[in-house]
């Protein structure tokens, strides 16, 4: 087991179980995209802000991550979108890869380091064909290629379905062509107006799920460490994608299958046809995204999502209350001196029982909700140092915060004030003060206004006035 102790749910072997890279320090990393035929949703959002997570956090703890994730930019969708549309399916898929990595990057998603298409990647797709029909995997047919489901002794198994079972009850595709009702296409002949590239069974394009297959193997391997997505993907599409890499390499394709659950509204999974479909456009219209993000990690990955406005409206409570208790130890000890030495028990320094308590809880299968509850905890430890007027461990604290915040969950807390700006704002708080005593009220409320229009507000508690970071607009 990795001394950094991390354990991961893997969907392939149905229980958590300790994290072993391949490589010392190195994490290979595939994740499922979009098929780019609509604007991205909340749907969407759950799982790339997750596997972001995941991503940030094996980097805080010494990892190299190698980081894939495909657009799946031919597909019958995007074929059908550009018919109604009237543009060419190419133009449909930019115009929805575009939408996609603006709602990812103002979700504070880093970039994967690849992002290969199937329309790149197409003399790989037909070179692996090749090879599972030289290994009697799949067979042509008037043009089309279907691999042999029953072919391949372990399919089934990360699902864990019966072939009994799938062809009992499991939605096939109705083709009598085919030798058996579970073969599913690895190319599929052309239509007529439908794009189509030469292939050696005629002109056609790939089924959809060879496309992953190829793209992870050509990019990090024929085994690597973790493949993610939805947990709507595990059945059929990653049971293909074992079934295909592994009959073609006889290795084993993946070490950890993680998937993340689905985004419910009133218990019922989201989607177009029960009209409880959210884009993100739609969202960020009526909250931060910061919020939104802070929202899909506060609960476990692999549980359900219930989404509501009363939801995402304790969200933007919750998330409002660690922004602005950072925003006043930023304000406070801005400038305060950072003892030096070994650090003190309960000293927020390298390492402290909070943060120690939160990346405990991401080691844990990544469990954003526990590591979020120990957050609260650490601010409730803060507001008492800032009772106390504690400036010297609130400047550490405030740093370990944001890092914690920032750097590792991704849910940016607003900027830091620099100096001058802090400087500033203390001589706004003491004009007002001094306007009060005089009771000069209205140069109190111009330096409120003041200090209001740089984006804070000044509350006044029983240990004196405090400036903190004003709402964002939301709910």
């Amino acid at each position: 087991m990795d001394p950094r102790g991390i354990t991961v749910h893997n969907t392939l072997s149905g229980r958590k179980e300790p994290f072993r890279a391949l490589e010392p320090d190195k994490v290979k990393l595939y994740v499922c995209g979009i098929t780019p035929y609509g604007e991205s949703h909340l749907g969407h959002a759950r799982c790339y802000v997750f596997f972001d997570t995941v991503k940030r956090f094996f980097k805080s703890q010494g990892f190299q991550v190698e980081h894939v994730q495909n657009f799946t930019d031919i597909d019958d969708k995007i074929i059908d979108k550009a018919a109604k549309s009237g543009e060419a399916p190419t133009a449909v898929a930019e115009r929805f890869i575009r939408d996609y990595f603006d709602k990812m990057s103002r979700l504070n998603i880093e970039r994967a380091d690849r992002y290969p298409r199937v329309t790149d990647v197409l003399p790989d797709i037909v070179r692996f064909i090749e090879g599972l029909i030289g290994k009697g995997l799949a067979y042509p047919l008037e043009g089309d290629v279907y691999y042999s489901v029953r072919g391949f002794a372990g399919y089934g198994k990360l699902s864990k379905r019966s072939l009994d079972e799938m062809e009992a009850g499991a939605r096939v595709e109705v083709n009598e062509r085919k030798k058996d009702p579970l073969d599913f296409a690895l190319w599929k002949a052309a239509k007529a107006g439908e794009p189509a590239w030469d292939s050696p069974w005629g002109p056609g394009r790939p089924g959809w799920h060879i496309e992953c297959s190829a793209m992870s193997m050509k990019f990090l391997g024929e085994t690597f460490d973790v493949h993610g997505g939805g947990q709507d993907l595990i059945f059929p599409h990653h049971e293909n994608e074992i079934a295909q890499s592994e009959g073609l390499t006889g290795k084993p394709f993946v070490r950890a299958w993680l998937h993340n659950g689905f985004v419910t509204v009133n218990r019922e999974k989201m989607s177009k046809s029960l009209g409880n479909f959210f884009t993100l456009g739609e969202i960020f219209g009526r909250c931060p995204p910061p919020v939104v993000r802070f929202f899909l990690l506060s609960r476990h990955y692999r549980t359900p999502l219930d989404f509501s406005d009363d939801l995402l409206r304790q969200a933007q409570s919750a998330y409002q209350t660690l922004r602005e208790t950072c925003g006043i130890a930023d304000f406070l000890a801005a400038d305060a001196p950072v003892p030096a030495g070994p650090v003190a028990p309960g000293d927020p320094g390298e390492m402290n029982p909070w943060e120690e308590e939160f990346l405990e809880c991401l080691a844990d299968d990544f469990n954003t909700e526990k590591a979020i509850a120990a957050l609260f905890r650490f601010r409730s430890e803060m507001l008492r140092k800032i009772q106390d007027r504690d400036l010297p461990w609130l400047g550490r604290a405030r740093r370990v915060m944001r890092r914690l915040c920032e750097e590792v969950l991704g849910v940016l807390l607003g900027p830091e004030p620099g100096a001058p700006l802090v400087r500033e704002l203390r001589d706004n708080l003491a004009r007002r003060e001094a306007a009060r005593k005089a009771k000069d009220w209205r140069t109190a409320d111009r330096m409120r206004d003041e200090v209001l229009a740089r984006g804070f507000v000044i509350e006044d508690t029983s240990a004196g006035p405090l400036i903190k970071p004003a709402p964002e607009s939301g709910l």
